[in-house]
This record gives C-alpha cells, structure tokens and sequence, in this order.
C-alpha cells in the first residue's frame, strides 16, 4: 500500500505537474525536497481552479458555482467528496488539453494527498486556495464579455492592485509562512514582515504578466489597465484595440512597468535576505525575478504590443542563460544583483 501510495504521489506531483506546466517544473526542481511536495500540490490545486474558470463551454454562472464549489473544499479539513466528483464530471471531459483534463480527473487523488498532509501545512494551503479562487471570481465578474466586442476594464489603480494581491501576491504569504516553518535557516524571520515584502514579489510577477500579456486579453474582453490610468492619458480601453495607438500608450504601459519593477525590488531584497547557504531557496526566487524582468526589458521595445498576433516572450536560450549563471556562481548574491541592476538601467 506504501508503494502504491508513493508511485501515485509521483504520479500527480512529478509527472503530472510537468505536463500541466513545464516552467513551472523546472521552477520546481530546484525548490528543497522538504517543501516542495506542499508547493506541487497547491500548485495543482490553483491550476484546477483556473481550468474551472477557463472552461468557456460553461457559462459564468455555472463555472461561479463549480469555483465556489471547490473554494468550499478549503473551509474546513473536511472534504465533501460528492462534490468533488461533481466538479471533475462536469468539468475534465471539456478539457481540450489532455493534461488539463487528467488534472480534473485526479482531482480526488490530490484532495486524498492533501489530507494526509500536517495539519499546519493543510492550513496553509487552505488559506492560499481561498484567496487565490477570489481573484478568480474577480475575472469572472469583473469581465462579463468573451471578446474584444464586450471588452470592460477596471475601474480604478485599487482594483487592479487588489487583484494582482488575490492570483499572486498571496502565494507570497503561504510561501513565506511555509519556508520559515521548514527550513532552519528562516526561522530568525519576522514571519508577518517578510509575509509582506513576499506580496510585493507576487504582484511584481502579476503586473509583468498584465503588460506583457495585454493584447491577448483585450481579444477576451478583459482590461486590466485601469480606466482611472486610461483617463489620464486621454485613452479609453478600446483604444487599446487599435496598434497604431500604441505610442499614445508608452506612457500608461510605462507607468505600470515602473510599478512593476518597485514589486520585484521588493522581491529581489526578499531574495537577497535568503541565508546564502539556502542556495535551492534563492535559485527559486532569483530565477522568476529576472525573467520577470528580461520579459518587461521586452514589452518597452516591442513596436507591436497591442498585436494580439504577437506573443512577448522571453526566448528559450535567455532563459537558460539565467539558469546557468545563477547555478554556477551558487546564487550568489553580487553576481544576482549585478544582473538585477543591469536590468533595471534598461527599464529606466
């Protein structure tokens, strides 16, 4: 019974987990080994989540109530499994993703998994999975539309940040909390203030997503740009729409890449207060900091941003370069930041 337990864990939190999101797994390679069981399936959790409320074949009601569903899960320790059950058969066989729909499909053997889990880690993915499926919800209700024909937009700067807090900045809470309670090393921090620093690392991580993906969701009829921030430049979002308007909209872009940048400062001095010899922990937290960066170092020069043809992305090769150098200098902290702050001369 061990043995099957073992391989299936396997199953769900290496294989799995690579198919469903091989950034991510490379990410997580790296992670040390007495966490990232907890780190893969939260991971897997929110990735459910987010098939629930991707899965157009739904309508929003309905998708609404699967999300609230699954959030339920998260309550309390106790799992209704009727309702789990109810969520993979309405929701995996639309998958048009194979790995998306095996995801559904083990849906009950990661919730089994979830439980055998320490009680304070089950507590903190529980906390992480409730706020996470809020901004889930905010997609869902802050965009009613499907296409750029129904294209809506935030409203204000608070609600974009607020935002960027529920699918992001708190997996910088549960990562927090979760490494000072395993990792030696960490537990001569202030939980609750680095707590804090994590949320601006994951809302740094978020607004570069926003830009950089910025035509593709204005093709969904989602906004992301604030009409407050629109306004200001005298640009509504259907502006947006329009490529050739792009130089009006360097400034708006420019203001949110700063903004960005402030985040991610706050995530590189998190990485930086990282013992040196938790050289796993400050490879996890330098890598997506820096390609966060080359991606935004991308969508100031990109003279086609608002082609929705057009994907701003960092090529394979630059990625690996982070990797190998920050491996082979051992995550050293003047070689990381001397590249952090290269690249900041070029955002500025």
């Amino acid at each position: 019974m061990a043995t099957d337990t073992t391989a299936s864990k396997h199953e769900l939190l290496r294989d799995l987990l690579k198919r469903v999101s091989r950034l991510f797994y490379t990410t997580l390679a790296v992670v040390p080994a007495n966490v990232r069981d907890q780190v893969s399936l939260a991971y897997l959790f929110a990735r459910a989540a987010d098939t629930i409320a991707d899965t157009d074949l739904i309508d929003r009601p309905r998708r609404l109530d699967y999300l609230g569903q699954l959030k339920a899960q998260f309550i309390s320790d106790h799992v209704a499994w009727i309702q789990v059950k109810d969520i993979r058969e309405a929701i995996g066989p639309l998958q048009q993703h194979e790995a998306e729909r095996v995801l559904l499909e083990r849906l009950e053997d990661c919730f089994r998994l979830f439980q055998s889990f320490a009680p304070d880690d089950r507590r903190r993915v529980q906390r992480l999975m409730t706020t996470l499926t809020q901004g889930m919800e905010m997609d869902l209700t802050a965009f009613p539309g499907t296409s750029a024909a129904d294209l809506t937009s935030f409203k204000t700067l608070d609600d974009l940040d607020r935002y960027t807090y529920y699918v992001a900045g708190c997996v910088g809470e549960f990562w927090t909390d979760l490494m000072c309670a395993h990792r030696p090393a960490l537990r001569s921090w202030d939980v609750r203030a680095m707590s804090e620093v994590g949320v601006r690392f994951g809302k740094g991580l978020q607004l570069t997503n926003v830009v950089k993906d910025i035509a593709h969701d204005l093709q969904r009829g989602r906004c992301y740009v604030p009409e407050a921030l629109l306004s200001k430049a005298g640009l509504t979002p259907r502006h947006l729409l329009d490529g050739n308007n792009l130089p009006r909209v360097r400034p708006v872009l420019t203001h949110l890449v700063r903004t960005a940048v402030e985040h991610l400062d706050q995530g590189w001095l998190y990485t930086m207060a990282i013992p040196r010899q938790e050289i796993r922990l400050r490879l996890s937290c330098m890598w997506p900091i820096l390609s966060a960066g080359e991606s935004l170092k991308r969508v100031l020069n990109a003279p086609d941003l608002l082609n929705p043809a057009v994907h701003v992305k960092i090529p394979r090769s630059k990625v690996y370069q982070i990797l190998a150098l920050t491996t082979a200098t051992g995550a050293c902290g003047y070689v990381g930041t001397a590249y952090w702050g290269r690249l900041r001369k070029q955002l500025a």
